[in-house]
């Protein structure tokens, strides 16, 4: 496990979107685990918002926001998006530039 200082430096991504059938949605995002591993994922958390469990909020720590952005805005990854019934996902690259442990 690294301390957040370690971590400290590492390109993350959050998307927020909503989704038409969660169910049907977290099973195809659980599929394409090795996927996003491959593509240069390290970890994630999801999130519901508070009034709309439908509205998911996808949170994860990548190799390089290069890495991210190439597997997030492939052509084929738009189709699977579709398919798992995302409705208008927003996405924010970001880079850390501070973590710390209260």
């Amino acid at each position: 496990m690294t301390t957040a200082q370690e971590d400290a430096g590492r390109s993350h991504v959050l998307i927020i979107h909503e989704v038409e059938d969660y169910e049907r949605w977290k099973a195809i995002f659980d599929d394409a685990a090795t996927i996003r591993r491959d593509a240069g994922e390290i970890a994630y958390q999801l999130l519901a918002y508070e009034a709309d469990a439908r509205c998911v909020v996808h949170f994860s720590c990548w190799s390089s926001l290069a890495a991210a952005r190439a597997f997030f805005e492939s052509p084929w990854l738009v189709e699977i998006r579709r398919i798992a019934g995302v409705c208008a996902p927003q996405f924010l690259y970001l880079n850390e530039i501070e973590a710390k442990i209260l």
